[in-house]
């Protein structure tokens, strides 16, 4: 990693998560007291990229558990966060939303799923979960908000190279969106309360892409589904995903040429076939 990404990373991961802090007035002499060594937390957000995620049992909103090797077989984007957190969680997981409503109209209905993790317990228990989920609007199918049991909370983190440290203000923290393939492997992290929409699409959209090509032939609607997800691209003046239409032509031009060709060597083929032969 060359040092300026290294930094920027830095940057995005930790002045953010820094800020999450709950509503206890505290001193900035004591907040500054106990604070994430931002090299390391980095370095060990990377180390995770590759990994295999963990069998962890986890609990949804209604208290009931959930494997996250249940989620294996479409891509899914992980975030931690601490219910208590007035600033920096709720903002991020906002900007989520925002970003995983362009990634579900860019890609289609339930392409990916996206899990938010509460690593403060047992404070961020399932119903802790239910109100901040409802709090801040999501309610869509593809989207759990998961309480970890306590004792496996430091196991869960490290698995996904989620770094934090209680201080007198709350958590100081790494803001990060894992992002983890169909079989379970951490593919890439995503720092910062804002993320680019373009730094989630571009890898779920290949990873779809991937997953969606059977190991043999495939329906039409199925051809065309990945078409339209390869001539979508974000449009960054309007914040959305559209369609490239220079790309269906492209496209369409493609496959114009490639059928052309093909009606050629069958007529040629044709006209060079000796007579009297059926």
């Amino acid at each position: 990693m060359n040092g300026g990404a290294r930094c920027l990373w830095v940057a995005l991961a930790l002045f953010s998560g820094a800020a999450c802090a709950d509503d206890r007035g505290v001193s900035v002499a004591a907040a500054e007291a106990t604070r994430l060594d931002a090299g390391a937390a980095i370095d060990r957000s990377q180390g995770a990229v590759g990994r295999a995620v963990g069998d962890f049992t986890l609990f949804d909103r209604r208290g009931r558990p959930v494997r996250l090797a249940d989620y294996r077989g479409k891509p899914l984007l992980v975030s931690f966060v601490y219910t208590g957190c007035f600033a920096a969680c709720p903002t991020a997981t906002r900007n989520l939303h925002r970003a995983v409503e362009k990634a579900a109209r860019a890609l289609g209905p339930g392409r990916f799923n996206v899990v938010s993790i509460g690593f403060n317990q047992p404070f961020d228990s399932p119903e802790a979960m239910a109100s901040f989920a409802r709090k801040h609007g999501i309610a869509a199918p593809n989207w759990e908000f998961l309480s970890p049991p306590a004792a496996i909370v430091g196991a869960l983190t490290a698995n996904f190279g989620f770094s934090y440290v209680a201080t007198p203000a709350g958590f100081d923290h790494v803001t990060q969106v894992a992002i983890v393939d169909g079989g379970g492997i951490i593919r890439r992290q995503v720092y910062g309360e804002k993320p680019d929409p373009d730094e989630l699409v571009e890898p779920l959209k290949r990873m779809v892409l991937g997953a969606a090509l059977p190991a043999q032939g495939g329906s039409f609607r199925e051809l065309l589904d990945r078409v339209r997800i390869l001539c979508s691209v974000y449009d960054a003046a309007s914040g959305e995903y559209r369609v490239s239409y220079a790309f269906v032509i492209e496209i369409a031009g493609f496959a114009l040429f490639f059928f052309a060709t093909l009606a050629f060597v069958w007529r040629e083929l044709r006209r060079q076939r000796p007579l009297g032969r059926p």
